[in-house]
């Protein structure tokens, strides 16, 4: 279940409004919003990495490292590399939407083992440990898969210009930006334009509603920068830190 950003804006907007710190516009608001989901997106993956140390707990709902991952399973996605193949070689551009790479797989059965440039050229240099249709490899730079053995890559003679559909990639994709769409109003204020009115842009935060407290906060830290309130950023520092310790303990 994902944050309604309305929920969020309002909120923040009673916080400062209560105390009279000051106003953030909704342009404010969005650009903050879009960096303290990404902030805490990123942290899905320290933090799985940190419980992967851990022992396991095997309890229903108490099991860290299937909680983290839960939080991480939205943004998932596989999609084929067949429309991302640059003609005429054994390249593939990664697809937009890529954040983090996880597999590459040959025919939905084969995955392909990922190495670096100087394994890559050690693999090749003997014929035992060359690349097969059975151990195929790839590597990844500049944006680009590039697979061995160059053979798997097989153009379809009846349409030139593209490959057989034969290669998948999965992936975890960013979120896409929050935005608190607006129509303004006569006296020039503004009135939140809901996602369901016709040419909405208004986008609501995709990571998970746990999230909601922390994200106020946050919200709330990068507010008292923005309109140069030091207490603001302390007690929403303080409030952050207090969130942190208690998500560990």
């Amino acid at each position: 279940m994902a944050i309604n950003v309305d929920t969020v804006y309002k909120t923040v907007l009673l916080i400062l409004n209560k105390e009279q710190r000051g106003y953030i516009t909704p342009n404010q608001f969005n650009k903050i919003a879009t960096q303290v989901q990404l902030e805490t997106f990123e942290k899905y993956f320290e933090d799985l990495n940190q419980q992967l140390r851990l022992p396991e707990n095997d309890s229903e709902y108490g099991n860290r490292i299937k909680n983290v991952d839960d939080e991480i399973s939205i943004f998932k996605n596989i999609t084929s590399l067949s429309p991302n193949w640059l003609v005429g070689t054994n390249e593939f551009s990664e697809p937009i939407a890529v954040h983090r790479i996880g597999t590459v797989i040959y025919k939905d059965e084969q995955e392909l083992q990922r190495v670096d440039r100087n394994d890559w050229l050690n693999i090749n240099m003997s014929k035992l440990t060359r690349p097969s249709e059975d151990y195929p490899i790839y590597i990844y730079e500049d944006n680009k898969i590039i697979i061995q053995p160059s053979s798997l890559v097989r153009e379809d003679p009846l349409n030139p210009g593209t490959i057989f559909d034969e290669f998948s990639v999965s992936y975890v994709r960013k979120p896409l930006d929050v935005v608190w769409d607006y129509i303004v109003l006569g006296n020039g204020g503004y009135s939140f334009n809901d996602p369901s009115n016709v040419g909405s842009l208004s986008q609501d935060f995709e990571i998970d509603a746990t999230e909601q407290t922390s994200v106020i906060i946050d919200i709330l830290m990068y507010s008292g920068v923005v309109i140069r309130d030091p207490q603001i950023v302390q007690a929403a520092a303080q409030q952050s830190q207090l969130e942190e310790q208690n998500s560990k303990s």
